[in-house]
């Protein structure tokens, strides 16, 4: 029998309070992982995600921390080391899309702080793991990208723009890491079925536009992004390092062109 097991391993997952996020931790402790839940605003749904495993019998923490500033990074790392123990498990998970608004049309600061979340927060998370994990010579780092690695999207250049560099960022940094014992890797979801785009799916003709870019012809769930992220970060996935792993339902295989171009 093959069982997924991330026993005692301390999982560090970014931005856990609600959405993706939290089901990731969720996942991660009914694995066997001792999950640090992070946050910045939102303490009352870090708790709640903390209470939620805690309930399942698993061991978790709630931790706060502006990413986008590099000591409190390195402190939520070392935090969670004095608390639970080395992260063994490094999961970039938050990010923001940002305002829509074409070049040209934008504000450049909201242009920066989309990277500061997107991009250099995972940096300073992954450049504070990565001490212990090679003291250790044992460690998986998980960038969480977005189909919008590949595919451009009018209006939201900062995003996709910081999830391209997050992805070369991910293959540079598991190079770099490969000879000692380090995993890195990105996981790109499609279009799934959370809060932040529920103006998206709860409406028919939004939806249905929606479902008819992916193959499946539906929305992902977050356990199905969750799922992944967790096999990767177990052993069965010890031979796997330095990609992306797309988990779209199809998106980036261009439904459109199924009848013909």
């Amino acid at each position: 029998m093959i069982k997924i097991s991330l026993e005692d391993r301390i999982a560090l997952v970014t931005g856990a309070s609600g959405g993706l996020g939290s089901v990731i931790a969720q996942t991660l402790a009914q694995a066997g992982a001792t999950v640090a839940v992070h946050y910045r605003n939102g303490k009352a749904q870090a708790d709640s995600v903390v209470a939620a495993i805690k309930a399942l019998g698993g061991r978790a923490q709630a931790f706060s921390a502006d990413l986008s500033d590099p000591e409190a990074a390195t402190r939520l790392v070392q935090d969670v080391d004095h608390a639970l123990g080395s992260v063994d498990i490094l999961i970039n998970n938050a990010g923001t899309d940002g305002t829509c608004a074409v070049v040209g049309k934008d504000d450049s600061q909201h242009w920066q702080q989309v990277l500061d979340v997107d991009l250099t927060g995972p940096y300073y998370c992954a450049r504070a793991a990565l001490g212990p994990m090679q003291k250790n010579a044992r460690g998986v780092i998980i960038n969480v990208t977005s189909v919008h690695e590949f595919i451009p999207w009018k209006g939201y250049s900062a995003y996709t723009a910081a999830k391209a560099g997050l992805s070369m960022f991910t293959k540079t940094l598991a190079q770099e890491n490969a000879d000692k014992g380090i995993r890195v890797l990105a996981v790109a979801p499609g279009a799934i079925q959370t809060p932040i785009n529920e103006a998206v799916w709860s409406h028919p003709n939004s939806l249905k536009d929606l479902d008819e870019k992916i193959a499946m012809g539906r929305l992902g769930k977050p356990s199905e992004i969750a799922y992944v992220i967790t096999f990767l970060a177990s052993d069965l996935a010890s031979y796997i390092t330095g990609t992306t792993v797309a988990v779209d339902g199809g998106m980036l295989i261009y439904p459109e062109f199924r009848h013909g171009g």
